[in-house]
C-alpha cells in the first residue's frame, strides 16, 4: 500500500565501479530498457538534430533482410570533430575517420566481418537480451568489451551491417599522453582477444576467406605491427654484425664489382623510415573518396611537413609494447585517458615514466 515492491534484484559481478568498466554497467542496465532497439552511445560522442531525424529510417532496417539474415546490429558512421586542436589530434582524427567510414564499410560489405567497436551502433534488444547481453563482464580479459558484443552476435548467427546515411559526432584523444594511453588500452585489449575463446570459435567456424578477413581486421593487425618492430630489431642487429665483423664491407665491394644493385639496396637502411607511412595508406584512400584527389594530396603533403611518419612510427612502438606485454604477462586494464584540456606543459619525468619501457629502453638497446 504505497510502498515500493521488489519484483526482482540484480546481482553484479563484484562491487559496482562507477566511471570505469562499461560492460557490467551495460548488461545491468539493459534489463531496464524498453522497446526493440538499444543504442550504446559513448560519453565522448555528440549528436546533431538533422541526424536524429533519420533515426526512424535507420530503425526500419531491422525489418529488412541484409543478405541471408536480418541485422542484429546496425552500424553507424562517425564524424570526428577534434582534429583542429593540434597536429597530433589531426593525425588521430584522420586515422579514426578513415576507419569509421571507409574501413567499416568494407568490413561490413563485402568482407562480412564488421564487429562492434564501442561506437553508436543500434542493437536488436530482443536478439541480444536472450543471447548473453550486449557486453562481456570480465574486467580483465574483456577490456575491449564492445568488440565481444560483435563476436557474440556473429557466433549466434547475427548479422552486423553498416549504414552511411546517418552519422554521429565523436571526440577523439588529442594529447600525446592521452593517445598513448588509449592505444595502449586497445592494444592490451587486443592481446587479451588473442587468448579468448571467442576468437578461437570464430576462427573454427568461418570459411577460409572470411577467416582471413577476420584475422587481418582484428588480432592480425596488431600481430603484424609486432612483427614489423621485431623485423627492425633483427635488421639493426644484422647491420651491427656486418659492420663490426667486416663482412658488410666485403659484401658491398663484391656487389659493386658485379654491379649487383639488389644487394646494395638490401644493405640500405632507408626503408626503416618508410614503415610509418604504410599505416597512413587507408587514410589517404579515405581522403580521396570523401574529398577528392587534390585535397587528399595537399593533406598528405601537409601531414609530412608535420612529421606524421614520426608519430605513426612512435605509435607502432606503443602498440607493440602493450600487445606483447599483455600476451606474455596478461594484466590488461582500463586506462582512464580522459578528453580534457591538453595544451599544457608536461614534465620530462612524467613523460619518461610513461614511455620508458615502451620506447626509451628499446631505443637505447637499438642505439
Amino acid at each position: 500500500h504505497g510502498k515500493d515492491k521488489e519484483i526482482y534484484s540484480v546481482k553484479l559481478p563484484g562491487n559496482p565501479k562507477l566511471g570505469e568498466g562499461k560492460p557490467e554497467n551495460q548488461n545491468h542496465a539493459v534489463i531496464f530498457t524498453r522497446g526493440n532497439a538499444v543504442q550504446t552511445i559513448d560519453m565522448n560522442q555528440d549528436n546533431y538534430f538533422e541526424e536524429a531525424l533519420k533515426m526512424r529510417n535507420l530503425l526500419e532496417e531491422f525489418s529488412q533482410n541484409h543478405g541471408k539474415f536480418r541485422p542484429s546490429i546496425l552500424g553507424v558512421r562517425e564524424h570526428v570533430f577534434t582534429g583542429s586542436v593540434s597536429s597530433l589530434a589531426s593525425f588521430m582524427s584522420n586515422q579514426e575517420t578513415s576507419f569509421v567510414t571507409l574501413g567499416q564499410r568494407v568490413l561490413s560489405n563485402p568482407l562480412k566481418v564488421r564487429m562492434h567497436y564501442g561506437h553508436p551502433d543500434v542493437f536488436d534488444r530482443i536478439f541480444h537480451i536472450t543471447r548473453g547481453g550486449i557486453s562481456k563482464a570480465s574486467r580483465i580479459i574483456n577490456i575491449s568489451e564492445d568488440i565481444f558484443a560483435g563476436f557474440n552476435s556473429t557466433l549466434r548467427q547475427g548479422n552486423i551491417t553498416h549504414h552511411e546515411y546517418i552519422q554521429v559526432g565523436k571526440g577523439r584523444d588529442v594529447g600525446l599522453n592521452q593517445i598513448a594511453l588509449f592505444e595502449g588500452k586497445v592494444a592490451g585489449g587486443n592481446g587479451e582477444q588473442v587468448l579468448s575463446r571467442d576468437i578461437y570459435r570464430l576462427g573454427q567456424l568461418f570459411d577460409f576467406f572470411r577467416m582471413l578477413s577476420f584475422y587481418v581486421t582484428t588480432v592480425g593487425f596488431y600481430f603484424c605491427t609486432m612483427l614489423t618492430v621485431l623485423t627492425v630489431y633483427i635488421f639493426l642487429y644484422g647491420k651491427t654484425y656486418l659492420a663490426l665483423s667486416g663482412v658488410g664491407e666485403s659484401i658491398q665491394n663484391r656487389a659493386d664489382i658485379q654491379g649487383n644493385k639488389a644487394l646494395s639496396v638490401a644493405l640500405n637502411t632507408q626503408f626503416l623510415f618508410q614503415i610509418g607511412v604504410f599505416t597512413a595508406i587507408p587514410m589517404i584512400l579515405g581522403f580521396i573518396l570523401e574529398e577528392g584527389v587534390l585535397t587528399a594530396f595537399v593533406s598528405f603533403i601537409t601531414m609530412q611537413f608535420q612529421l606524421c611518419s614520426v608519430f605513426f612510427t612512435f605509435s607502432l612502438g606503443t602498440r607493440t609494447h602493450y600487445f606483447g606485454r599483455t600476451i606474455l604477462h596478461g594484466g590488461a586494464k582500463y586506462r582512464a585517458t580522459g578528453r580534457g584540456f591538453v595544451v599544457r606543459h608536461i614534465k620530462f619525468a612524467e613523460n619518461y615514466r610513461l614511455y620508458s619501457r615502451s620506447h626509451f629502453v628499446k631505443g637505447y638497446v637499438v642505439m
